[in-house]
């Protein structure tokens, strides 16, 4: 049962973020319980420390309105009722969006005016159904244990499966008919990647078919890409990055070889410590048909360069996009960690994965049949 509530999390983690291509859009509304001049604050959900965009104050007829540009395709907003409420909306531009708020502390409040919200509120609505079920039960578990009543417990865990599974699959039902919508990102908190990875995958690439600039799908590609990643046995994604030089190289040019691909980063202690070792297979192997393609992480391009001369790291492969974690070699080959190496055939072909140290060189010794 430790497992009941972890959903309450995921209201927390709809941070999605900001700024391409602008259009108009406006939140107007009404604020019951809240007296003329009152401020409301227009906040970007999620953000440490909080983003405040715009305010306004309430009118004497109890309403407020904000308009704007919304610059990044779509971003979750929270309209804040002077501190006492805050209301989450769901914004893409062009819409007109109308709040009816009590405006006090746990008061009511209906959004209208788009799509996006109506499945925000659905969402939600279905989290909190299957909330309380999980309160309910999680109070009758702790009963049942202290009785010891095995019956009970398996009882409680059964019905507490069927009614995960159940959310979980409405969850997917919806996600279709949402298509590329904010609400559709939304709705992927709700989804576990080791089980509903499918369901994840499928529409991270209608995102990357349909809406590539938007920057919360961009993050959402991204981290698919990573958990897809690259296995034993695939053929490995080219990579056409700039040298330190600024001129494209790409990996397709070492084919015939083989190469290691080692993902790391000026900054990041542990590819610095394994350096040496990269470096003595490196000179060991090299005239024997070995090659190392060398991706860094970094985004500060002369802290790179200063890193693999002070490590001698004298291979000539070396690129970046300078674009950290949202390296597009990094997301394309799984990356979530580094070091990372793949060492690949003379096919280009993935044969092994993260061998390092005496590893990699016994490997190499048995596939270029090198003895000591």
């Amino acid at each position: 049962m430790k497992n009941i509530l972890t959903a309450a999390a995921l209201l927390t983690s709809v941070t999605l973020f900001a700024q391409t291509g602008a259009k108009e859009f406006t939140i107007t509304g009404t604020a019951k319980n809240l007296q003329p001049d009152h401020k409301i604050y227009l906040e970007i959900a999620g953000t440490q420390p909080l983003v405040v965009v715009d305010s306004a104050k309430v009118g004497a007829d109890k309403r407020f309105t904000f308009k704007r540009k919304e610059l990044d395709e779509g971003t979750v907003y929270q309209v804040n009722f002077a501190g006492a409420q805050r209301v989450i909306v769901l914004i893409e531009g062009g819409e007109t969006i109308d709040i009816a708020a009590d405006g006090t502390e746990k008061g009511a409040a209906k959004v209208t005016g788009s799509k996006n919200n109506d499945y925000y509120q659905q969402l939600i609505g279905m989290y909190k159904e299957m909330n309380e079920k999980s309160l309910k039960w999680q109070e009758e578990y702790a009963q049942a244990e202290q009785k010891k009543d095995s019956k009970k417990i398996a009882k409680i865990q059964q019905d507490f499966e069927a009614a995960s599974q159940g959310f979980t699959g409405k969850v997917k039902s919806l996600i279709p008919e949402m298509g590329t919508s904010l609400a559709a990102l939304f709705a992927t908190n709700f989804l576990n990647p080791e089980v509903d990875f499918a369901t994840i995958d499928a529409l991270a690439k209608r995102f990357e078919t349909e809406r590539p600039t938007m920057k919360q799908a961009k993050v959402f590609v991204g981290n698919a890409k990573r958990m897809r990643g690259i296995q034993i046995g695939d053929t490995a994604p080219e990579i056409t990055l700039s040298s330190t030089e600024n001129k494209p190289v790409s990996l397709s040019s070492l084919r015939g070889k083989i190469v290691l691909i080692d993902f790391w980063a000026s900054w990041c202690g542990p590819c610095r410590q394994e350096n040496p070792n990269v470096v003595r297979v490196y000179n060991r192997f090299k005239d024997k048909g070995f090659e190392i393609f060398s991706v860094s992480l970094d985004r500060d391009k002369t802290a790179w360069v200063k890193a693999i001369e002070k490590d001698g790291l004298i291979w000539p492969s070396h690129v970046s996009d300078l674009k950290y974690w949202q390296s597009a070699a990094a997301q394309n080959y799984g990356v979530n960690a580094i070091p990372a190496t793949f060492l690949l055939d003379k096919d280009g072909k993935v044969i092994e994965k993260n061998l390092r140290g005496a590893a990699l060189e016994k490997k190499l010794e048995e596939i270029l049949k090198v003895t000591n």
